[in-house]
């Protein structure tokens, strides 16, 4: 049985990083380190947030941060949160006015996205920290992901207080490229045969972890480029095999359990927290291997949901409930075979 083999494991090999070759680069100066930033945005914060359903206008504002003040344009960004009916107050996107010099906490920073607490609400920041949790589980099973950094934010129009919120901003996927030594790759609907093998099956086993299928990895939405919820990363811009494909956006994942989400209507499920395995069967034969590193990473998933800042027990319990779901449905071959395999596309 694998929890015995695991237990035994953990004696022997604590929290060893999944893959000892592969790359990883210095990451910008706003990811460099996990401490939480004190954020000032001071705009017009009220009518780009009443205005988000139907405008994602840049607003000329102003950005206060590690001692810097930087004038930027605010927008709102993203599709489902800028919906009044999801979200009260919608993720943003900041570009810097000006390239911020090098030692600024902002250098590189052209534009970066910011995750916000959808409604001003505890229990909405507390699914904020699940979803920045996601990210963080993520970056454990390989470089090839979105960094991301906490932040409290305190949103000013004129002198009035907005909100007091946790926030965090996400890693562009040209930072991150620059980072592994690729390159951001932006092309339409792709073949699965254009795939790195070992990254597809990597990504649809952690989507499953996390129980989140709003994603693809070689469909784009209509007028977009590929893929849903995925950038594609590869070894030049031109790239059309090998490609990583390296996921965000994890709000609808049953980890995450956002009130807003929904569950997918073409899957016939009918709660966010039902796994549904999305993986090709292309590269089933390498899902066992990806199930065993997963397994041995299992202390340090653990160990990262039980630190993620200013979560409350009930979150942390939660979330390391759902992951143990998952290491059940991946805790012999059999259930391995009947819950993922035998559901590949």
């Amino acid at each position: 049985m694998r929890w015995l083999w695991y237990l035994a494991l953990v004696c022997v090999i604590g929290t060893m990083p999944l893959r000892a070759e592969e790359r990883d680069g210095e990451a910008t100066a706003l990811f460099a380190d996990d401490s939480i930033l004190e954020v000032t945005l001071t705009g017009p914060i009220g009518r780009i947030a009443s205005r988000a359903q139907r405008s994602t206008e840049p607003h000329p504002a102003t950005l206060a941060i590690a001692g810097e003040t930087h004038a930027i344009e605010l927008s709102a960004r993203g599709v489902s949160r800028r919906k009044r009916e999801n979200c009260q107050f919608p993720p943003l996107r900041i570009r810097t006015a000006e390239k911020a010099p090098e030692g600024s906490i902002m250098h590189r920073q052209g534009s970066v996205k910011l995750v916000t607490h959808c409604r001003d609400t505890d229990k909405l920041e507390q699914t904020l920290l699940r979803e920045y949790t996601a990210y963080r589980l993520y970056n454990l099973v390989t470089p090839e992901s979105l960094r991301v950094r906490l932040a409290r934010v305190t949103y000013l129009d004129g002198d009035k207080v907005v909100a007091e919120r946790l926030a965090f901003f996400i890693e562009d996927a040209d930072d991150a490229s620059r980072r592994l030594g690729l390159k951001e790759v932006d092309l339409g609907n792709i073949r699965v045969a254009a795939l790195d093998r070992n990254d597809a099956a990597r990504l649809a086993l952690f989507q499953y972890m996390i129980g989140n299928t709003d994603w693809a990895m070689i469909f784009a939405a209509e007028g977009a480029t590929c893929c849903h919820n995925t950038k594609l990363l590869g070894a030049d811009k031109d790239a059309t095999g090998g490609l990583t494909p390296v996921p965000y956006d994890f709000d609808g994942a049953g980890l995450v359990d956002a009130e807003y989400a929904r569950p997918n209507a073409a899957l016939g499920t009918v709660s966010v927290r039902t796994r549904v395995y999305r993986g090709f069967c292309a590269v089933n034969d390498l899902i066992p291997a990806e199930a065993e590193q997963l397994w041995r990473l299992l202390p340090a998933l653990e160990a990262e949901i039980g630190a993620t800042p200013l979560a409350d027990a009930k979150t942390r319990e939660e979330m390391l409930d759902y992951l143990a779901g998952f290491f059940r449905d991946i805790a012999d071959d059999a259930s391995l075979e009947r819950k993922l395999l035998k559901a590949c596309r």
